[in-house]
């Protein structure tokens, strides 16, 4: 959500900075709500001091005993007490009617966030690891003769229908393996706070953490009017709406492991191999809660907390800072981190890290108390993933193929495994 005032003071900066979204501007449409808004505002509040000082003149002639002034006076303020409602009211509508613009318009980027229209113009700022090699033509993730049989697309789209996966054996070992490791490595060595959080949200969680009104298409919504998650960032960001923290408080780290739900609305067509996109998955998530301050900063340690899983596990990858037109909606910057996939020759997003601002805190109004005093001020808000699960246990069954059809797996799993770090081409654990 944007601050109206700093609308008011630069609209021109704020079109400015909505262009670069491939936005059009917006401003003008803003100001001629707020003032509207604010009209009728300042309207309500005259009358209700119009009806205020006639309900004192009625006490004045009731004590003089003037019955005629009296019954005219009150007939007046019955009048006056009708206009003020009926005033409010439309005051109301047109405070829903500019919230609902602002609600729709995305996050202005941050300065140093690289212009451009889609993807093709993000710029890469890392890259790590080696590329393994192999002496035979490597083969996707659901190709590899020990995988095969244990990743069931076709149970899985007999009971739930398509993009949906059902792991069997080992591999789901594997995967459960992955999502144990990434959390043990947030919580002890990267300083985060496990939290096991409801999947099933409410629409001002959803609001707060700015997936409604513009992306309710991309989620699931129960008959009963709950959420399914498409993300644990959700729970764990709304879990300080309306708080007033103590800037001490700060900054708040978590990280959960949930299943996660999307429509994929618009994506048909789209990665319909495998298991990359799908309609129900597991993810690690990370959130911070922050000083202003210490926004940047606090972006930087996350995305190192991404790429050290990724480095514990082998697997080469690099990383991305979105350009302007490919990032999300709430984002102010993003850095994506995408995994070497040698089964597709190419690099896939199993990561974004994203800082946004103020934006997340002023819809769910979360502020914190400074120390030296003052009124409260906006939190900033963070998130990203730390990792998307099944993604990597994409990569690290695709990296790890050997040309017998069995899969060679990280030391760092090892402790999950009970010692077992190969996958057999007939599919099980040794």
């Amino acid at each position: 959500m944007h601050d109206i005032r700093a609308i008011r003071e630069n609209p021109a900066a704020f079109d400015a900075a909505l262009a670069r979204r491939g936005d059009a501007a917006l401003s003008s449409q803003i100001l001629e709500a707020d003032e509207a808004r604010r009209a009728k505002i300042q309207e309500a509040e005259e009358a209700q001091a119009a009806q205020n000082k006639a309900a004192k003149a009625i006490g004045a002639a009731k004590a003089k005993g003037d019955e005629v002034e009296f019954e005219r006076l009150r007939s007046e303020v019955a009048d006056k007490k009708a206009a003020v409602a009926t005033l409010q009211t439309e005051a109301k509508k047109l405070d829903a009617s500019l919230t609902d613009i602002l609600a729709r318009i995305p996050n202005t980027p941050a300065e140093d966030v690289p212009n451009g229209t889609d993807e093709d113009d993000n710029i890469e700022v890392k890259v790590w690891g080696t590329k393994p090699e192999f002496d035979f033509t490597p083969v996707e993730h659901f190709e590899i003769t020990g995988v095969a049989a244990s990743m069931d697309f076709e149970t899985a789209a007999k009971i739930s229908g398509t993009r949906f996966v059902m792991l069997r054996g080992a591999v789901a070992r594997i995967h459960r393996a992955l999502a144990q490791f990434m959390i043990d490595t947030h919580v002890d060595e990267n300083g985060l706070t496990e939290i096991n959080s409801p999947v099933l949200v409410r629409d001002e969680a959803m609001y707060g953490t700015d997936k409604l009104p513009k992306f309710g298409e991309d989620s699931y919504q129960t008959t009963n009017g709950w959420w399914l998650v498409p993300t644990s960032e959700v729970p764990l960001t709304y879990s300080v709406a309306g708080d007033v923290l103590d800037e001490a408080a700060l900054p708040l780290r978590y990280t959960a492991h949930t299943l996660c739900f999307r429509s994929e609305a618009g994506s048909a067509g789209k990665d319909t191999s495998g298991m990359l996109r799908q309609h129900q998955f597991e993810k690690v998530e990370m959130v911070s809660i922050v000083h202003p301050t210490q926004s940047d900063d606090e972006q930087k340690r996350m995305l190192g907390c991404a790429e050290g899983i990724l480095e514990k596990l082998g697997i080469a990858y690099r990383t991305v800072v979105l350009c302007t037109g490919d990032m999300g909606f709430g984002a102010r910057r993003t850095f994506d981190i995408e995994a070497w996939v040698p089964g597709q020759n190419t690099y896939r997003e199993i990561s974004s890290v994203s800082t946004t601002g103020d934006f997340q805190a002023r819809r769910m109004n979360a502020r914190f108390k400074p120390a030296e005093g003052g009124k409260p001020e906006f939190v900033h808000t963070l998130n990203g993933s730390g990792l998307a699960v099944g993604r990597c246990l994409i990569a690290v069954l695709e990296n790890g193929q050997q040309s017998d059809g069995s899969v060679k797996l990280p030391e760092v799993l090892a402790p999950y495994l009970n010692g077992k770090c190969t996958l057999r081409a007939t599919g099980e654990l040794c």
